[in-house]
């Protein structure tokens, strides 16, 4: 692994590692938790599409599980219906991509020198052991709805390395959506329109872009807290009952 690249050989992946693989012509990164005997706990959107927004822009972006056609995996099965928090091997997970493993205690420096986000934090990561319990505990009892930009493949692979949950926003701890949402911030912000000169421009945009990477890193957000898998998933347990409750005190009425 080098000083830019994360990419590692299958031999040095850890059990507790996050690891990700790029799609897609690297448009964006798969990620999931090596739990151990080659297999990986990862968070899907449902009917075999790993990420997508539900839209038409899923013929964009969207990347499938993968299809071995007639013949499934012999280790995983036929995943090409599967949803939500599933196990795949490293082949089938990995999907003929190279394997890199995300960083976790990087420095704001390293951050920042990275420009693509979603390959580091500078979040803390807890021992292997929590972060193997949480992501099979989510294998058994799922991850809640997947949500492109608040609840993805990314959000669950950090919540398993670190047990932290952000706050009400609209944003959750994926660096991949923090960076569309910084970028978008420099195209839509107003001043920099008054900004005399190319140069100046760039510079301008560049530093926006950095600081918003940086303030939505799960390591700098103050609107985290630290949250027991066990509570997380009876806590999404009652938020299910609610919204089912109405529907039917509208079938009784």
């Amino acid at each position: 692994m080098g000083f830019l690249s994360n990419k590692i050989s299958r031999d040095e992946v850890k059990p507790g590692d996050h690891i990700y693989s790029w799609r897609q012509a690297y448009v964006y990164a798969h990620h999931g938790i090596y739990v151990g005997e080659g297999q990986v706990n990862h968070f899907t959107r449902g009917d075999g599409q790993e990420t997508g927004t539900g839209t038409f822009l899923d013929k964009l972006i969207v990347s499938s599980a993968p299809n071995h056609g007639d013949t499934p995996c012999p280790n995983c099965g036929d995943k090409t219906k599967s949803g939500g928090v599933v196990s795949s091997c490293l082949d089938c997970f990995l999907a003929g991509g190279d394997l890199y493993v995300f960083q976790y205690s990087v420095s704001p420096a390293i951050f920042l020198a990275k420009p693509r986000g979603g390959t580091c934090t500078i979040g803390a990561s807890d021992p292997p052991e929590e972060v193997i319990h949480r992501a099979n505990f989510l294998l058994r009892n799922g991850f809640g709805v997947y949500n492109v930009f608040k609840n993805n493949c990314e959000d669950f692979a950090i919540y398993c390395k670190t047990g932290l949950l952000v706050a009400n926003t609209d944003v959750g701890r994926s660096g991949q959506a923090a960076t569309m949402v910084a970028a978008a911030s420099v195209v839509l912000s107003s001043p920099l329109r008054f900004v005399a000169g190319f140069g100046s421009l760039a510079v301008a945009g560049c530093g926006m872009y950095c600081v918003g990477r940086l303030v939505s890193d799960i390591g700098m957000r103050w609107d985290v807290s630290k949250v027991p898998v066990e509570r997380l998933v009876a806590d999404m347990d009652d938020m299910a009952g609610m919204e089912t409750k109405p529907e039917e005190d509208d079938k009784t009425s």
